[in-house]
């Protein structure tokens, strides 16, 4: 097989192949064994008519009509993988001769991920929060605490944020009343927005007996007029901090020990805190350099990954997208909508990152490729023989590459992005250098990419959904953009 690329414009290439007629010829010889299995002939089994009897009966042609439709997708992908073209979309084939006889050849008009250049990089300056624990962290903490332990009495003043009133609740839309927001003696908490915001709006101030009637907006289902009857107004009387209360709300004997283990807990959370957000913040400035357009073709295809993941969490819950559409009220054009506006950053997350590899002359060995193989063996249970066999029988291995290369792009712009916290006072690296890895031990169901989540099939299409893949006829932009969540746990809920 001889292949030549031609670069067009419009980030396409056009891909001319001319196929070796003996290698053709074994592919004629498969296409006539399929039609023996599809056609009856009398005197023979199914699939057991020669091919000079097919020939005879079908006409030759018919074998050959077969064999360029059944193989010309093979030949396409095995000279975009020898070539190592990056296509973002299917491509356009026409067959150009040898349909009837004589030496089959093509041509391939398909449209590749386009190469950006990112100017600024070098100067990134990001702001997050500080990993520092200061004594006031604390003494909140330990205040939420003793707020459990609180006792409940007569205010006797108006109510205020973090009060708790006892209220009648009526609620009504277009004179029908509105049965799940209507309630007698509902305790609630004043400012704790957990019913409706205007709930807090009115009842800042209240006192018993006032009567409240306000127009309030039910998220997701629409006005609504809500009366509130105030009967109740109590405050919560926090019990003394004394080494009892400590020795009766947790392990430790004194608040001088509960202090102090409170304190190293909050800071191994902050930390952890302030890496995640300081790997989203150097995304999300990467991509604010990005000015280029994005192919539509990567955003659509990182729209149907997002979707395709979005399938297989419902799945995990036994439900379904038509679940979710109609839990959500949404329409399929509305929920591809959605996700349109958050491939986008995504796409130029992709594209800024293999800017940067390529700037920075990033390459990985032979032995970083190893590596990764074997990152990936563990992951999916898996011998490294057999991940390796899988990708590259599948052409992957190339996808496997370029997330290498955007992981330690990543690692090395948060190496050397200027980091302050909100008043703009620099912060010591060393307290995030123990959570500050971005990449290669990320959880790769995370919803982040941290370079290892390739958006595509798997080594033996296989590994479904690995990480290391993009499929070779539309390559996911992997994801890097979507921003990582903070972690299940922050310093509130510390105890």
């Amino acid at each position: 097989m001889k292949a030549v690329v031609e670069t067009l414009e419009d980030n396409k290439v056009k891909l001319s192949v001319e196929l070796d007629e003996e290698e053709f010829e074994r592919d004629i010889d498969a296409a006539f064994r399929k039609i023996a299995r599809e056609v009856r002939i009398p005197g023979f089994r199914p699939g057991k008519a020669p091919r000079r009897i097919l020939e005879a009966r079908l006409g030759k042609e018919s074998g050959r009509a077969e064999a360029i439709r059944d193989a010309l997708p093979d030949y396409y992908a095995k000279a975009v993988y020898e070539n190592e073209i990056d296509v973002i979309a299917p491509p356009d084939l026409e067959v150009t001769s040898g349909e009837g006889s004589g030496p089959v050849a093509f041509q391939a008009v398909v449209e590749v991920r386009p190469r950006i250049a990112i100017a600024g990089y070098e100067g990134l300056r990001v702001e997050i929060p500080s990993p520092v624990v200061s004594d006031s962290d604390v003494e909140a903490q330990i205040d939420r605490m003793r707020a459990r332990f609180g006792e409940l009495e007569p205010a006797g003043r108006p109510a205020q944020k973090g009060d708790f009133v006892t209220v009648d609740v009526a609620a009504e839309r277009d004179g029908s009343p509105v049965s799940a927001l209507s309630a007698d003696d509902f305790l609630y908490e004043v400012g704790s927005a957990s019913v409706l915001v205007e709930f807090d709006e009115h009842l800042d101030g209240a006192s018993e007996g006032d009567e409240l009637e306000f127009p309030a907006e039910v998220p997701g289902e629409g006005p609504v007029t809500v009366r509130l009857v105030v009967k109740e107004v109590k405050s919560r009387r926090l019990p003394d901090l004394t080494d009892e209360w400590a020795s009766e709300a947790s392990e430790f004997d004194t608040v001088d020990e509960l202090r102090a283990d409170l304190a190293q807990r909050m800071a191994m959370v902050k930390r952890a805190q302030s890496s995640v957000a300081l790997r989203n913040a150097v995304l999300e400035a990467l991509i604010e350099l990005v000015t280029d357009e994005v192919p539509q073709a990567m955003v659509d295809s990182e729209v149907q990954r997002q979707i395709h993941d979005l399938g297989h969490r419902l799945e995990a819950q036994k439900a379904t997208i038509d679940d979710y559409l109609e839990a959500t009220g949404q329409t399929p054009e509305e929920l591809v909508a959605t996700y349109a506006g958050q491939a986008v950053p995504s796409v130029k997350a992709d594209l800024a990152l293999r800017a940067v590899a390529e700037s920075l002359g990033l390459e990985p060995s032979d032995q970083d490729m190893e590596s990764e193989l074997e990152r990936l063996a563990r992951v999916y249970g898996m011998e490294p023989s057999r991940v390796r066999a899988d990708l590259e029988a599948g052409g992957q291995l190339p996808a496997v590459r370029a997330d290498w290369k955007k992981t330690h792009a990543l690692d090395w712009l948060i190496e050397h992005v200027e980091i302050v916290d909100k008043d703009g006072n620099p912060i010591d690296r060393s307290l995030l250098e123990s959570n500050s890895a971005s990449g290669s031990t990320a959880d790769p169901d995370s919803g982040v990419s941290s370079g290892d989540d390739h958006g595509g099939a798997t080594p033996e299409a296989s590994i479904a959904g690995a990480p290391g893949v993009a499929t070779a006829g539309a390559s996911a932009s992997g994801g890097m953009g979507r921003p990582a969540p903070a972690g299940d746990e922050d310093e509130e809920n510390v105890q």
